[in-house]
């Protein structure tokens, strides 16, 4: 792979980076009573919790789905950026990047 090939490589790596950095991911607990967003870079920039589903009495098990969504939310935006890696450099390591 010559110079040229890896700086066009890399403006693909970066361009699909900022697409992947701006993609909200969900996660969801509990059949939908605790719904998480993530951005691609790994901020949690949403929480939803359906008040019907809990009651006071219930907050240990709200914590747990809290956590649970939030994992959910992590585990996707990390499984589309495994993806957009070995996608753009053909399975291929690149020292570096993520």
């Amino acid at each position: 792979m010559n110079m040229r090939e890896m700086q066009r490589m890399q403006q693909k790596l970066l361009k699909m980076q900022e697409e992947l950095e701006q993609t909200q991911f969900t996660g969801t607990a509990g059949g939908g009573a605790v719904t998480i967003t993530m951005s691609g870079k790994m901020e949690i920039t949403g929480v939803k919790i359906d008040p019907e589903a809990f009651s006071p009495e219930d907050i240990e098990e709200l914590e747990v789905m809290v956590k649970a969504a939030a994992k959910d939310a992590f585990d996707r935006a990390t499984d589309a950026q495994q993806k957009l890696l070995s996608g753009a450099t053909g399975g291929m390591r690149i020292p570096g990047l993520f």
